[in-house]
């Protein structure tokens, strides 16, 4: 619907992969969207475009760092040990490799059609058969708020496992709250100060990053091989259950997921640079693709290697250290020195995927800033005209940073950022009604609907075990905040689209920069 609550049909136009509405040009019905009463001139939206300078290269490592799987499967080992054990993280692993897998080819499809920063909101304003201004807006706040509760995740996963080697160190010392935050604090400086000085330099930064991310890995390995080794029917035929009170075999393993569906969440990271990338319609799907793959053979290998060779199962359960990693690390190496060395070798590419992280979710903030999607969107998208970065936009991002309950939601809510456009998008092909269905650069063909309901399946069966408590029973300190966090959020953008959003959302921009 257009500002004025009238329909608008978009429909793929045969000579090319754009849209056009009512037979007019896209970009003209937008231009007349946009000059509403209360509306700033697109004109002044239009100035506000960022650079494109990452090649293909530099966009595939930039995927496949901003992920940093293994270095966050090693975080996340608690979870899959505590629900599940080794088999569950194995087999869990499997699973979120070929689940997100399908995901990364069906939003391929989208991003290979409208290679944009807004993606998700964007491709459900095309896709959505009814209500697109609502749904897109929805979309939006969303992705935007789960974003930037992602980014949260490196900092903390650093900022912790620095403690955690404090207190092997040193075992009387003690762990703080506040401690943890500076901390937090101290690994975001330079990132940020990166992503608004030196935006040019990501690109280098990413490909030397992707290099680390690879080339770290077998020697990581290689170390940890050297301690004794645990026999077959521990990895591949070891579940254990009965540690947090949940005793069905299907819900603990389901729990136990968060710890292997984290390292591949945030697939969509690098379509929120698309409008910095060169030939984004081809680079990007094939970005995104290709780094899921590396990351989850990544995830799987070096998962198989520490469970080989981790040693006592409870003692890595019950470290004082908080981190079974790092348990398992001192085991394998019997020095403090040396798991200290192996752990700044998981740490250092997961901070450069931090710098991904904090340029992604600046970038998808900015574009919906850039359409009316915040409050007070006019500020915050505003692109400095020398650094040619959405400052404002990235210290809107910082400060939601700060509230530590956002940090619940952002696998749920990124996957539930992933089911709506492909659930508009299975709709589209089923009924070849509604707005059409996208053809690009990268197409699956006939395997297009098998393979877009199976992600919608995954996605859907991450979304509805992520919300369950780890442990029972349920007090307030081991809570799961990301449903109610999440509820809030849904709830904000409901209320900010009554009161402010259907006035001045017109649905996203569709004229790019040329590639």
């Amino acid at each position: 619907m257009d500002g004025r609550g009238q329909r608008i049909e978009v429909q793929r136009t045969s000579s090319s992969s754009s849209y056009s509405v009512d037979g007019h040009d896209a970009g003209q019905e937008r231009e007349r969207n946009l000059n509403l009463p209360g509306d700033p001139e697109l004109g002044s939206r239009e100035k506000q475009r960022l650079d494109r300078y990452l090649g293909f290269i530099a966009s595939l490592a930039f995927s496949a760092t901003l992920l940093a799987s293994w270095e966050a499967t090693g975080g996340g080992l608690l979870a899959g040990l505590y629900n599940g054990g080794p088999s569950a993280i194995v087999y869990g692993l499997v699973v979120s490799i070929v689940g997100n897998l399908t995901i990364a080819l069906s939003l391929a499809e989208l991003a290979s059609v409208h290679p944009t920063a807004g993606a998700q909101y964007h491709w459900t304003f095309v896709l959505a058969p009814r209500w697109p201004r609502f749904f897109s807006f929805f979309q939006g706040w969303i992705t935007v708020f789960s974003w930037s509760a992602l980014v949260c995740i490196a900092p903390f996963f650093i900022g912790t496992q620095i403690e955690g080697m404090l207190k092997l160190a040193d075992p009387s010392y003690k762990v703080h709250g506040w401690r943890s935050t500076l901390l937090m604090w101290a690994v975001s400086i330079i990132p940020i100060i990166v992503n608004v000085f030196a935006r040019r330099v990501l690109g280098v930064i990413e490909i030397v990053a992707g290099v680390l991310h690879i080339v770290l890995l077998p020697i990581i390995i290689g170390i940890v091989s050297n301690a004794p080794r645990n026999n077959d029917v521990f990895v591949w035929d070891n579940f254990v259950k009965g540690f947090s009170g949940w005793e069905n075999p299907g819900v603990v393993f389901s729990i136990g997921l968060l710890g292997v569906i984290t390292p591949l969440v945030g697939i969509d990271g690098i379509i929120h640079m698309s409008e910095e990338i060169k030939n984004a319609k081809t680079s990007v799907p094939r970005a995104m693709i290709w780094g899921t793959i590396i990351n989850g053979l990544m995830a799987l290998g070096y998962a198989i290697a520490i469970l080989y060779f981790m040693g006592s199962y409870a003692e890595a359960l019950m470290t004082p250290t908080g981190y079974p990693i790092i348990e398992i690390a001192y085991h394998a190496t019997g020095s403090k020195a040396m798991t200290y060395m192996l752990m700044a070798g998981g740490i250092v590419p997961g901070w450069i995927a931090f710098f991904n992280g904090l340029a992604s979710v600046t970038r998808l903030t900015w574009a919906f800033a850039r359409d009316n999607g915040l409050p007070f969107s006019d500020f915050f998208v505003k692109v400095d005209e020398r650094l040619r970065v959405p400052v404002r936009a990235l210290g809107l991002t910082g400060s939601t940073a700060a509230f530590n309950a956002i940090l619940s939601l952002s696998t749920l809510g990124l996957y539930i950022s992933y089911l709506l456009p492909l659930l508009f998008l299975v709709l589209a092909r089923v009924t070849k009604s509604g707005r059409g269905v996208p053809r690009g650069a990268f197409s699956m063909g006939r395997l297009g609907l098998p393979v877009n309901l199976v992600a919608i399946l995954f996605a859907t069966y991450f979304t509805i075990f992520l919300p369950f408590p780890p442990t029972l029973p349920v007090t307030d300190e081991n809570m799961n905040f990301s449903g109610p966090v999440l509820g809030f959020i849904m709830l904000v953008s409901i209320i900010d689209w009554v009161f402010r959003g259907r006035h001045k959302w017109t649905g996203p921009t569709t004229r790019y920069p040329r590639e």
